[in-house]
């Protein structure tokens, strides 16, 4: 049964929506490259069409439904209708100027989940930073970055936490290391600043705030900070997100979500 979240973003769709013509797909038997030569597509196109990594465009989906046999405008349309929802854009496409591309997708992702668990070794969760905090952290990775710049990303990161106050809240369950408490991002002040905001935030029914401390020595998690969504719609498997310099990493194959 294929349900969607009010609010959930267009990223979530597109991935909820290419989901469901892989299923089609496949219980037809019908191969990657027979379905794009149907629509004049090349196979990897179909496959970064199930995986929700491009914009759909109606004729297309029309014509994979009439492939896969769909025919009864009561399947037709909530398929169709998620292609509209799909290409709308988010929020946070208004300040794509100064988000890397490598990162737009989280923001969907993170707007659609239902609950994320994260480990952070470093910095506290962006979810959870003061403004001050944030601009500091935000401040050591783009040093010398103009002062419109800077706070444009400082106002994208403050409205992701919308997400913790929304209708129906995102559930967050924070690990966060002891360094990352210990770490006087901002100086004295920012940094005192912070750590009261954690404690007024522990008082969210829907946040779960654990902190990890040295004195447990080694554990699983000392390869380095992970997030792991998960979403409302059954259809979508669980997302592991690996931030790193320069990029990231999406994860969704079972095998790799359970080793998290």
């Amino acid at each position: 049964m294929m349900t969607t979240q009010p609010g959930g973003g267009p990223t979530v769709r597109r991935i909820l929506l290419g989901s469901q013509l892989r299923r089609l797909r496949e219980e037809k038997g019908i191969s990657r490259e027979d379905a794009g030569y149907h629509i004049r597509a090349s196979e990897s196109k179909i496959s970064r069409m199930e995986l929700g990594r491009v914009s759909f465009k109606g004729r297309d989906v029309e014509d994979l439904l009439t492939l896969y046999g769909v025919t009864d405008s009561d399947e037709r349309e909530p398929l169709l209708s998620l292609v509209r929802e799909a290409n709308r854009p988010g929020w946070w496409h208004g300040y794509g100027d100064v988000l890397p591309n490598w990162f737009q997708p989280y923001i969907g992702l993170e707007e659609a989940a239902a609950l994320i668990r994260t480990y952070e070794l470093q910095f506290i969760p962006g979810l959870l930073q003061t403004e001050d905090y944030a601009r500091s952290v935000i401040n050591l990775d783009s040093g010398g970055t103009p002062p419109d710049v800077l706070e444009r990303r400082v106002n994208v990161r403050m409205n992701r936490q919308k997400v913790l106050h929304r209708e129906t809240p995102l559930r967050l369950w924070v690990v966060i290391d002891e360094a990352a408490l210990c770490r006087p991002i901002g100086g004295p002040k920012v940094m005192r600043a912070q750590l009261e905001h954690l404690i007024a935030l522990c008082a969210l029914p829907n946040l779960t705030l654990q902190i990890m401390p040295f004195a447990f020595g080694g554990h699983a998690a000392e390869g380095g900070a992970f997030t792991i969504l998960r979403f409302p719609e059954q259809d979508l498997p669980d997302v592991v997100y690996l931030e790193q310099l320069t990029g990231a990493v999406y994860m969704d194959k079972r095998e790799d979500v359970d080793i998290y």
